[in-house]
């Protein structure tokens, strides 16, 4: 009892101790080199306490809580000075610092600035010091704005844009043109056919920071145009921490509505998966007899295997909530470090979408006559469960010159949907009906990654390697559709409107990616200058399939049914053999509809960043790509496909980016890149995909070929005191033979298919503000408005020929409309709009903003012959947000939002020459309201 009393005295004397103390962490840049600056020194002014960075730049000081001055060197660099440091028991202060070089300076220079001024500063120097178009968005932005993933915070960023609240499209180019990569390798998002990954699936609590690249340099993978955008997951944390936030979201209009729509699912949907419910309930090779077969007998006990459920219920919706853990921390194993960080993020969403609607029209056949004609128009109810559960963990080591980083990522998503609407037909058949669908699609993605940094004891010669396999799954498990036809007093089912349909899809990719770079610092012409070499590999295969089935019935009626869609696999319903009548299961597996597909990417690329004179920063590069896609299936002429070679691509991308710094807050930019769009996998395929909801049906094409894209860039840009700034920026890009989704043909409103155009071109210009209101009154410094617009015109040359789109526009061209071979480029948004009013009191913890953005009209799809051009409309969001801390460490945080403010909704019209516009898709989002609650230990 007496050691244990003794052991206790001792804990307690030191945990004490240690909790007395304080941490001053961060990292040193290079302003000549947009690069770390390893083996820099922090001093404290007045007393003997010092750091070194290490080879990352970084470095650590532990203190006694108090107010301190930190001084900066290094040789052959200006020293700097940073007041006002303070230092708080158990609390880590965070000071990032540039030092710039003291070139043609005989004597000393130290530059002294305030501590909050240079932590405000920290994310525009690096945006500044940047060798290429650069936006980044620190942890601390996403936080101002209340932002719970990166779709709530990047669409502050000048020409971002958010599609369908998870899709980022940079400089309103479509998803076609923007990639995503995490921590600079690439990663299949949940739909493997998008080039950016859904960024509403990253919660905020996991990321570093976000960086945006609007233009292109040697060491970037060449296959984007608008933008790559960087998620970077958070690595050391600078002390130990446990986080745990909760809140939830209520739509008056969406949520505990007793009218809502879904369907009994499996007992794990609320985790993101199925339990086996929806699972094929037979051999996908097996083939379900049909009545007239010898082997009836096993018709019947088959088609029982399928879940009777057919029609969508009417329940009451809930309301959205979110929960997130986290835990961080670092240790020291001898001199060296070891950090660990955990964090598991779970949100479960409901939608309920009353009166949607969706239509297809075209053009009528008499060219005096401007108004559309519908094909088919839906109206009804959509409800929509979302459930999204991400975790995250990792491990980074640090040595002297070394450090070794193993993070594990795991996304998984399940969509549970059901819908009842009603269905008008009037070109193709003039029939009307009552569809029960009901839809689950499973998605999950785990990514690995591990990479290495290694360097030499000056810290001139670096290497970096990664290796980060991927693995997706994505299917759509028991889509469901029972379509009846309404006839006099009583409703019926025939192939007029289609059978009752179930179909399956499956999808595994795995991607297998490596990288590995070299960088020289070495000195040319007496100035300093980096050279940066390497080589990039990616291996892609993905298989695909889609078993479909449908609902026959022999020597019974249907219209006994009374329009009760489980009625139909009820058991004494379905077929049997002994009195040859019932309901039964048909259909299989469809070798036109799978494909197994792979794609190569191997790339070299050297780039060297020097300087002309003392003002001018080039960085000139070279990028070799060899590109390879692979495909094994049958086309729809019946022509088996081995392995075949489809596509075969060794490219040059050349770059070229100038840096003018007129002086130390002015840079003048200029910069030319060539790259690429390629065709996914679903694109160059030979699939038929059938959206059951709309009755869309998408074609695949193997015959598109890659997009090639020459960007220019202009740019000035000033950067003030206190995180202010101005810039203003020109691009053109010139596209030869751009993919589009396009009408298939003149007599098939409902189906799209990728096809290239032959050559296309984009103007733009960006302007971008910062601006606090301290020129008012000192009192209003931390109010801040920040703005940004992008107004883009853009072109591209028809198809001509016979077949071909301008042809085809010429021959339903209404009276009086001209066809002069050239329209927008399809995916393209004219403007865009980012204003923020902003609020932020560190000292109380208190911050509050308001935040508008929209996107222009933008063609959605391109119109062939009789087929109309679909245009997105603008979708006004304006948000608000406020948190504050309520405890004196500020540990604690409550937030409120308010989501589109204005009651918009989101629109796709057809447009045609002189017709009125009609309704292609509709979707009210409604206003929601949040209330969250965060703490720290």
């Amino acid at each position: 009892m007496r050691y244990l009393l003794s052991l206790l005295v001792f804990s307690f004397i030191f945990l004490t101790t240690n909790a007395q103390t304080g941490k001053v962490s961060g990292t040193v840049m290079d302003g000549e080199l947009n690069d770390v600056l390893p083996f820099a020194n922090i001093s404290v002014k007045n007393t003997t306490k010092g750091a070194t960075t290490d080879f990352e730049g970084d470095f650590e000081l532990n203190l006694d809580p108090g107010t301190y001055d930190l001084l900066f060197s290094f040789v052959g660099y200006q020293t700097k000075e940073i007041t006002g440091v303070v230092v708080k028991e158990d609390d880590n202060t965070l000071v990032n610092v540039t030092l710039s070089s003291a070139a043609g300076s005989l004597e000393e220079v130290i530059i002294t600035t305030t501590a909050r001024r240079n932590t405000e500063q920290s994310v525009l120097r690096m945006q500044k010091n940047s060798n290429v178009l650069m936006d980044a968005i620190s942890i601390e932005t996403m936080k101002r704005t209340g932002a719970s993933d990166i779709a709530s915070a990047v669409k502050t960023v000048p020409g971002v844009s958010i599609q369908d609240g998870k899709y980022v499209f940079v400089r309103g180019l479509g998803d076609r043109y923007t990639k995503s990569v995490l921590n600079g390798m690439d990663i299949p998002g949940l739909d493997p056919d998008k080039n950016t990954i859904q960024m509403d699936i990253f919660p905020t609590s996991i990321l570093e920071n976000v960086n945006v690249s609007k233009t292109a340099s040697a060491d970037l993978q060449a296959d984007f145009t608008g933008g790559v955008i960087d998620i970077i997951t958070r690595d050391f944390p600078s002390k130990e921490e446990f986080t745990v936030s909760f809140s939830g979201e209520f739509n008056p209009d969406m949520h505990f509505q007793d009218s809502y729509v879904n369907y009994p699912g499996g007992s794990t949907d609320f985790l993101g998966f199925d339990d086996g419910t929806r699972a094929l309930p037979v051999d996908p090779n097996v083939r379900i007899p049909n009545p007239a077969s010898s082997d009836n007998q096993l018709t019947g006990p088959l088609t029982s295997r399928f879940n009777p459920q057919m029609a969508a219920d009417r329940n009451t919706s809930p309301m959205n909530i979110s929960v997130g853990l986290g835990y961080g921390n670092q240790w020291d194993v001898k001199e060296n470090k070891l950090g660990f960080i955990a964090s598991i993020d779970y949100k479960n969403k409901t939608q309920f979408f009353e009166n949607f609607e969706n239509g297809i029209y075209q053009k009528n056949p008499d060219a005096s006559v401007n108004e559309l004609r519908f094909d088919r128009r839906q109206q009804g109810d959509l409800g929509q469960n979302n459930v999204l559960l991400t975790g995250m963990t990792g491990l980074s080591y640090k040595t002297s010159y070394s450090k070794y980083r193993f993070n594990v990522l795991h996304i998984q998503n399940g969509l549970s949907q059901a819908s009842l609407f009603d269905q008008d037909t009037q070109i193709s058949n003039a029939i009307s009906t009552v569809k029960d669908n009901l839809e689950y699609n499973e998605r999950s993605i785990t990514n690995i990654l591990l990479s290495g940094k290694h360097t030499q004891e000056d810290g001139n010669f670096t290497i970096d390697w990664t290796l980060s396999p991927s693995f997706v799954k994505a299917d759509d498990k028991d889509v469901r559709l029972t379509t009846f036809i309404r006839e006099a007093n009583t409703l019926n089912i025939s192939s007029d409107a289609g059978f009752p349909t179930r179909l399956w899809r499956e999808l595994e990719e795995v991607n297998a990616v490596g990288k590995l770079d070299f960088t020289k610092k070495y000195s040319l012409f007496e100035k300093n200058s980096t050279l940066k070499f390497g080589g990039f590999f990616s291996y892609k295969q993905r298989d695909y399939a889609i078993y479909n089935y449908n609902v026959g019935f022999i020597n019974t009626n249907p219209r006994d049914l009374n329009g009760g869609p489980n009625q139909i696999l009820r058991d004494d319903n379905i077929y049997n053999a002994d009195t040859n009548s019932g309901y039964y299961m048909r259909g299989a597996f469809q070798p036109s509809n799978a494909f197994d597909a792979s794609q190569t990417v191997g790339a070299a690329y050297a780039s060297n960043e020097f300087r002309i004179g003392e003002k001018l920063k080039s960085v000139i590069g070279l990028r070799l790509v060899d590109f390879r896609m692979y495909y094994t299936g049958v086309t729809t002429g019946g022509a088996a496909l081995d392995n075949e070679e489809t596509l075969s691509k060794l490219d040059l991308f050349p770059s070229a980016n100038f840096v003018y710094e007129y002086n130390d807050k002015t840079n003048f930019r200029l910069s030319y890149a060539r790259t690429t769009a390629r065709p996914s996998f679903k694109e160059k395929s030979n699939v038929q995909i059938v959206d059951l909801l709309t009755g869309i049906i998408y074609l695949g094409n193997l015959d598109v070929e890659p997009s090639y894209i020459d960007n220019f860039d202009l740019r000035y840009e000033f950067y003030g005191d206190q995180s202010q700034m101005f810039a203003l920026s020109g691009f053109y890009k010139r596209f030869n033979d751009p993919i589009e989704l396009v009408a298939f043909n003149v007599n098939a409103p409902n189906q799209f298919t990728p096809r290239n155009s032959d050559f296309a071109e984009v103007f733009g210009i960006e302007f971008e503000a910062r601006k606090n209101f301290n020129f008012i009154a000192e009192s209003l410094k931390d109010l801040s408005l920040n703005f940004n617009i992008s107004l883009i015109e853009s072109r591209i040359e028809m198809n001509k020929g016979e077949g071909q789109e301008f042809e085809s526009r010429q021959l339903f061209a209404r009276e009086g409309e001209v066809i002069d071979g050239t329209r927008e480029l399809q995916g393209q948004s004219p403007y865009l709009i980012n204003a923020g009013l902003n609020y932020n009191k560190e000292e109380s913890g208190l911050e509050v903003g308001i935040f508008y953005n929209v996107q222009g009209e933008t063609l959605q799809v391109v119109g062939f012959g009789l087929n109309p051009d679909v245009y997105v409309e603008p979708f006004h969001s304006l948000n608000f947000n406020f948190s504050k801390t309520i405890d004196k460490n500020q540990r604690s945080t409550i937030s409120f939002g308010a989501n589109n403010i204005l009651n918009d909704n989101r629109e796709s019209q057809y447009q045609s020459f002189g017709g009125q516009r009609e309704l292609f898709e509709i979707r009210r989002p409604f206003r929601s309201f949040s209330l969250g609650y965060s703490y720290k230990f």
